[in-house]
């Protein structure tokens, strides 16, 4: 005999069913599943048919070793994909864009990226000078340049993944994204969504009864207390598991970014 289960024993909570009922549910959205990634098959056919737009791959970007052509950022392979990173001028650490502090943190590693022949840096509107005291304090490995004062394709407005292609001496813009197209970095949004509370964002589709939501974001800055929320005591979360990571003074909290 099934047991039966009393479904309103656990409020803001999926109801308690038998294995078999859950099993029948979750082969009906597996149908809508299928079809979500069949989608997104037929988007990544359609990108991959856009036109593009050459530009001058010698214009120099600034690094670890001073002023370095644009070409150089693909290491000899005919692919390169960036993230655009924003920088606040004189902003300490905690002060720099916790936004864009998610898609760096998610994204220390290429290795397949690289494998598959497409090289990975992190461009940025920062000073040079600015810019390895950060990396330094983050961990970072990634390659980063600064691009500022540059235009697009290769500067302009951050927050982007851009994608470029190389042909011999020529350059190439294939793709480029920008807000919720940015969450491709972080692997992060894709498995919170798998989980039955999600993002815990007040947007989200929820049932009646659900745990209130909070504002988008909420979860990306932390006090030295662990409490998340963008007091001008926080910092992005990664920062606290750095070395030398220590509680912010308030007075002298900068303003948040997103």
């Amino acid at each position: 005999m099934t047991a039966t289960h009393d479904t309103t024993a656990l409020p803001g909570r999926p109801p308690v069913v038998d294995r078999a009922t859950w099993q029948a549910a979750r082969d009906d959205l597996l149908v809508r599943e299928k079809a979500h990634t069949r989608e997104g098959d037929a988007i990544a056919a359609a990108r991959r048919r856009l036109p593009m737009v050459e530009f001058d791959g010698g214009t120099p970007v600034v690094g670890p070793d001073g002023p370095v052509p644009f070409t150089d950022l693909f290491q000899g392979r005919d692919e390169l994909l960036v993230y655009k990173h924003m920088w606040h001028d004189g902003a300490p650490f905690e002060g720099q864009c916790e936004g864009c502090t998610v898609s760096a943190w998610h994204m220390k590693d290429a290795a397949y990226l690289n494998a598959r022949g497409v090289s990975f840096a992190i461009l940025t509107e920062g000073p040079w000078a600015e810019v390895p005291p950060f990396l330094d304090f983050m961990g970072y490995t990634q390659p980063w340049y600064s691009v500022r004062g540059l235009d697009e394709p290769i500067g302009g407005e951050m927050g982007h993944i851009t994608c470029y292609l190389r042909d011999g001496d020529r350059t190439f813009l294939t793709y480029d994204t920008t807000g919720r197209g940015t969450e491709q970095l972080s692997g992060s949004f894709a498995l919170l969504d798998l989980t039955v509370y999600g993002r815990g964002e007040a947007w989200q589709d929820v049932p009646d009864g659900w745990p209130e939501g909070n504002h988008p974001c909420w979860y990306w800055r932390s006090d030295a207390n662990g409490v998340n929320g963008w007091g001008p005591a926080s910092r992005p979360v990664p920062q606290w598991t750095r070395p030398g990571a220590a509680p912010v003074d308030p007075a002298t909290a900068d303003a948040h970014h997103h």
